[in-house]
């Protein structure tokens, strides 16, 4: 079997995609774009199935901003969703988009890329669960009130804090995926310790080939594959 066979037969899927970020510039997706690596138009020519378009927030962002930053940002990909419905649907779970193929359309997904928007709020997660967004990466490059970041010297809880153990087990009874992206060492068994459902690393690479804090060491990797 050719490697192009393989891909047009396989479901194809971007686990994480910074396209919303164009979107508050007024990206246009339905044409091909002349910045960027998305749009529909080559979505659909590389042969993607489905793409997380990854609502990221900066840990720079005060609180109340980085709420209305990310709710901006999913009301600007059901537009574009909206204005291109002949091309691509939303999906809420993996029979929509399998459906959504079967009907010729692509299908668009919504993670959260830092948990700042919630702030120190479960009804405020489940507000943006209802909004669609299915998985959460829990920090970026700050610590936040959920747990520490990689990229930082100095951490603030040695691991997810209190509130952090909190919205892990409200992601696991919402049916939301946990992204150990960016999180700390520490953090990420800490989720391990905590979760009762798999876990995801959504945009993570091997410690082994790139020592980088944000990649997985063949230890964390391995703990990963063990969550039934």
């Amino acid at each position: 079997m050719s490697y192009k066979k393989l891909h047009h037969d396989a479901f194809v899927l971007d686990s994480h995609c910074d396209t919303p970020l164009r979107l508050l510039d007024d990206a246009n997706l339905g044409e091909r774009g002349a910045e960027g690596h998305f749009d529909f138009i080559r979505m659909k020519e590389g042969g993607l199935d489905a793409a997380f378009f990854a609502i990221y927030t900066s840990n720079t962002l005060e609180p109340d901003t980085a709420t209305r930053r990310a709710m901006q940002m999913i009301a600007r990909t059901y537009d574009a969703v909206e204005a291109n419905s002949d091309k691509v649907a939303v999906a809420l779970c993996a029979e929509d988009a399998l459906d959504n193929r079967e009907q010729g359309l692509m299908s668009v997904f919504l993670g959260m890329e830092n948990g700042a928007p919630i702030q120190k709020d479960l009804s405020l997660l489940r507000l943006f669960y209802d909004m669609g967004v299915r998985y959460m990466t829990l920090t970026h490059a700050g610590n936040n009130e959920i747990c520490d970041s990689c990229a930082t010297k100095e951490k603030r809880w040695n691991g997810l804090s209190p509130f952090g153990i909190e919205v892990v087990k409200e992601m696991n009874r919402l049916g939301m995926l946990v992204d150990v992206s960016h999180i700390s060492d520490a953090a990420f068994y800490d989720v391990l310790k905590y979760t009762v459902a798999p876990v995801v690393a959504t945009h993570s690479c091997c410690r082994a080939l790139s020592d980088h804090p944000r990649n997985l060491t063949d230890e964390m990797i391995i703990a990963l594959t063990e969550l039934r």
